[in-house]
């Protein structure tokens, strides 16, 4: 694959990923959909599009073999709850907080949770390493401390917090994995059948927009499930620093969208605390990637 086309397919992960956010946020504000409904639609339509592409891909005689069923077997348990508890957590969270820091808390959440498995195992981070996880968690400390404007609610961002912990434990589980689509599908297949149920309940307790509906379908379908198999084809031809750095960019290309789209304003809180954690995040993945460089 030439550097171009990694680049560009990279970019359009990156805005799949953010535009999970601005979807999210779009759809939970308005009250058009309940947020149990929301993930259930997203997780059972992220579900039918992976297990249609892995059928596409095995088309012929493998499926005729049983080889698509098994692909669908993919994944984990542990995966699935994890993929699971991200996505309702995700979805409740965005019905308080705006699109700006639900994304910048999502994302700090996310590379704290491993840092935290990676002291917890043993690790021993460099003194730039602590550095930038100290930038990045006293920026997360401004922009949830009491006392100033604009502070998003503490039950959201705690939500979300947890959703990023979450997605940080998902990305662990399938660390390592040798068939990382047919994981996916595996682990969404799984969460299909209680996202229909989520639907269920979501929808008993408030009947669903059109417009409500449509936006979880294209979270789904489109920016989860196309966006997953896009940033898995580009993964190998990226390495590890680079594919961590270019995740920097979603938190702000959620703001731009919150701001373009729903019609958010963006403070300077949230513009400091995104500096802050962006900034630290930064710092520790390019002291990581000297020192792995340095060891090899």
């Amino acid at each position: 694959m030439g550097a171009l086309r990694v680049a560009w397919l990279t970019a359009v992960a990156m805005l799949a990923f953010a535009a999970n956010s601005v979807l999210a946020r779009l759809a939970l504000s308005t009250g058009g959909i309940d947020a149990l409904a929301y993930s259930g639609i997203r997780l059972a339509s992220g579900a039918l599009v992976l297990a249609l592409i892995l059928w596409l891909r095995g088309a012929g005689a493998e499926v005729l073999e049983g080889g698509t069923l098994a692909r669908l077997r993919g994944g984990s348990w542990a995966g699935a709850f994890s993929l699971g508890l991200y996505a309702v957590s995700f979805s409740i969270a965005y019905g308080q907080v705006a699109a700006a820091p639900g994304a910048l808390i999502l994302f700090a959440s996310v590379q704290l949770s491993m840092w935290a498995w990676a002291l917890w195992r043993g690790e021993r981070p460099a003194a730039l390493q602590w550095l930038g996880m100290l930038l990045a968690l006293a920026a997360l400390a401004y922009l949830m401390a009491p006392g100033l404007a604009a502070r998003p609610p503490w039950q959201g961002a705690l939500l979300m917090a947890l959703a990023g912990a979450a997605w940080g434990a998902y990305c662990l589980v399938g660390r390592g994995s040798l068939a990382p689509l047919a994981d996916t599908a595996g682990n969404f297949v799984r969460c299909a059948l209680p996202g229909v149920a989520m639907l269920a309940l979501g929808a008993s307790r408030l009947h669903p927009s059109a417009q409500g509906v449509a936006l979880a379908l294209v979270s789904g379908a489109v920016a989860s499930g196309l966006g997953y198999i896009v940033w898995y084809g580009v993964l190998p031809h990226l390495s590890r620093t680079h594919a961590a750095l270019v995740q920097l960019t979603v938190p702000v290309l959620a703001a731009a969208g919150g701001v373009a789209f729903i019609g958010e304003a963006l403070t300077a809180r949230v513009a400091l605390a995104s500096l802050g954690v962006i900034g630290g995040v930064a710092l520790a993945l390019w002291a990581a990637g000297r020192r792995g460089g340095a060891a090899a």
